[in-house]
């Protein structure tokens, strides 16, 4: 069986799209949030950064074909940036702390 053709992957990349796309919009109007609001929307952030961390190391673990071509090319993307996997993660935990120290009484 594929990487892809695994129903666990199918419904967590799925959900991680659908979530990510959800927050994205929500972020959107993250100035207009009263404080605990924006406490949610980071946390929520640091909960789907950490299940899209898991869902890439299941890839890079993976001896499927698929799976690492996936992995390969998500760094040449991020090459073109000047960026690594590992970098990619490493920003937007620095920008979530960012956020939080906004908040911070």
């Amino acid at each position: 069986m594929s990487f892809f053709d695994s129903e666990i992957v199918q419904k967590e990349s799925k959900s991680l799209f659908e979530d990510y796309q959800s927050l994205m919009q929500l972020g959107g109007r993250y100035g207009k949030f009263d404080r605990e609001g924006k406490i949610m929307f980071i946390q929520q952030m640091e909960a789907m950064m950490e299940r899209y961390r898991i869902f890439m190391k299941r890839f890079e673990l993976s001896e499927d074909f698929a799976a690492q071509m996936t992995v390969e090319q998500l760094k040449t993307q991020l090459g073109q940036f000047g960026m690594t996997p590992q970098q990619m993660f490493e920003q937007m935990e620095q920008t979530l702390k960012r956020m939080k120290a906004e908040i911070e009484p």
